[in-house]
């Protein structure tokens, strides 16, 4: 019915009905850059298809009533019996259901694995973020699992498997199988040498009892889980299993969910261990070992997850000033507007072209042909200083985003407010800013084939840029002092992320995109807050670049 008092006009449409993979030049012109030209037209089907389910009215609701019905816990039957059930909206599982159909748990096995994951990941992180820590983790546990074969065999296939089969039986009965994984604890958090769980072996040789709890455990209804304990040996990393291959339930005990501020569709638990039975993986002793190519694989995932939010945000922001009118014309044709969407704009498309960077690394390594030491050398180091950098630039840029939409972008209806709820999850997730830093530290000092290779990757555009090659001697001469390095870490840690970034948009960015980034980010005209680019430059192109259109 009409409004008797007044006309609704100058209202901006929803960004739905779109493909967000193509409608997005940098995710595309990345995906064609890096993948091997046999499997470019299968991957844009795959990513096409995505990117139209992602964009649609439908899946768009899913991912609002995952977040409006958040999972709830039961831990008795009606009948008193303890069971440590979660249950999920049918939206989450149609979500997650969706993301391992994809084969967003599939990347080790397949070729180009690593990056057509990793783009499908971004497309469908701008959908609902939550659904995506159970994949990252399914996805990362591969490589953990893999330290010790008979577990990997067994394991393996299920986590790689395209179909999603909830409830919990047996693992061996399920077609597709999910992986949590539980590291930190009250005393410790990111200190997990300090954790307490014990192992006692058993008689069987692999086979352990385990007690004591976690402190946070995401999705706790996934098929196994990989935890650290401290066994006879030291700590060390072991499988747990929900069910037992008999068909018991293993003792799991939830105690409660976490009451987060964001990636609400998602379970995080306190669980404890009574006499848990657990096979260990890898060595006695070696835990941290076993699980860290782990924990490399889920760092990836945050930066990919930061660099969508990144991009659904400014997406939302253009979309949104292209069709509200103010102060005589269209928002987006104002130039203080255009400087605070292009400037967003430029933070985003250097998020998204070092993250699929990194995956095409991974691609590399898993190939295991020419210049996978070096590729295997620059993960070491560009992971932690990207998951550092671009995982701390999410937040106050989807901030800045929701404030272009006004009091409009405040309101839920708008989807601004569950984005900037789930911005800073990937820089806590899988270690903060300083436990990122100080790993770059001692990836410093204990691998300089590390830096090398990141300075080799740098200097593939070296002479294109003078802010560029200024920016690159100012790194260099703060890696020749190491003294107080750190308290001196996380200013070393930007410039070296800032310097990779800077230095693939030159090779891979339109003109007007790099020219931007290193005027600002690299050659210092820039102020303390987005929309401060000098207003010399060609701004006009960058926000029209940026368009979700396509």
């Amino acid at each position: 019915m009409a409004a008797s008092t007044h006309t609704v006009t100058n209202q901006v449409p929803p960004l739905v009905g779109y493909d967000v993979f193509n409608a997005d030049r940098a995710l595309t012109e990345g995906v064609e850059r890096h993948s091997a030209p046999a499997l470019l037209d299968v991957t844009r089907a795959e990513l096409t298809a995505l990117g139209r389910a992602a964009g649609s009215a439908e899946v768009q609701e899913w991912g609002a009533l995952a977040n409006e019905n958040p999972p709830k816990l039961r831990t008795h039957d009606r009948y008193g019996n303890r069971i440590d059930e979660v249950d999920f909206h049918p939206a989450w599982h149609r979500l997650l259901g969706r993301s391992v159909e994809v084969g967003l748990t599939d990347a080790w096995g397949r070729p180009g694995g690593h990056l057509r994951r990793a783009a499908g990941f971004f497309v469908w992180t701008q959908v609902e973020a939550g659904n995506g820590c159970p994949v990252s983790m399914t996805h990362a546990a591969v490589p953990a699992l893999r330290t010790d074969p008979a577990p990997a065999a067994e394991w393996e296939p299920r986590l790689t498997s395209h179909r999603y089969e909830p409830g919990l039986r047996p693992a061996g009965e399920k077609a597709g199988a999910l992986f949590g994984m539980g590291m930190t604890e009250k005393q410790g958090g990111s200190d997990v040498r300090a954790n307490t769980t014990r192992a006692v072996p058993l008689d069987a040789g692999e086979e352990y009892l385990l007690t004591g709890h976690k402190w946070f455990c995401s999705a706790p209804m996934c098929d196994g889980f990989l935890v650290l304990a401290q066994a006879p040996g030291g700590l060390t990393c072991f499988l747990v299993p929900r069910v037992l291959a008999d068909g018991t339930r293993n003792v799991f005990r939830v105690q409660r969910l976490k009451d987060k501020l964001g990636n609400r569709s998602n379970a995080s638990a306190e669980v404890e261990f009574d006499g848990t039975w657990a096979r260990r993986v890898g060595e006695e002793g070696r835990g941290v070992r076993t699980i860290i190519e782990m924990v490399a694989a889920t760092r990836l995932d945050c930066v990919l997850g930061s660099a969508a939010l990144m991009r659904q945000s400014v997406a939302q922001a253009v979309h949104h000033t292209t069709y509200r009118r103010a102060f005589g014309g269209e928002l987006i044709d104002k130039p203080l507007m255009r400087n605070v969407l292009a400037d967003l704009a430029l933070e985003s498309e250097a998020a998204t072209t070092l993250a699929l960077r990194l995956a095409s690394a991974y691609d590399t390594v898993q190939d295991g042909g020419d210049g996978a030491d070096r590729e295997r050398a620059f993960l070491r180091l560009a992971v932690p200083a990207a998951k550092y950098w671009v995982t701390k630039r999410c937040t106050p840029l989807v901030a800045e985003a929701l404030e272009c939409l006004g009091g409009n972008g405040y309101v839920e209806e708008s989807g601004m407010p569950r984005l900037l709820r789930e911005s800073p999850l990937n820089s806590i997730w899988e270690g903060s800013g300083n436990v990122q830093a100080l790993d770059v530290l001692r990836a410093l000092q204990r691998e300089p084939e590390a830096l090398n290779a990141v300075l080799q990757e740098v200097g593939e555009a070296r002479g294109a840029d003078h802010r560029l090659d200024g920016a690159i001697k100012g790194l260099l001469t703060e890696l020749a002092d190491l003294s107080g390095i750190e308290a001196r870490a996380r200013r070393l840690v930007e410039r070296l992320a800032l310097v990779l970034q800077g230095s693939l948009l030159v090779r891979w960015a339109p003109p007007e995109v790099a020219d931007a980034f290193c005027a600002s980010r690299l050659g210092g005209d820039w102020g303390t807050a987005f929309g401060t680019l000098p207003p010399t430059l060609d701004l006009a192109s960058v926000v029209d670049r940026a368009r979700p259109v396509g």
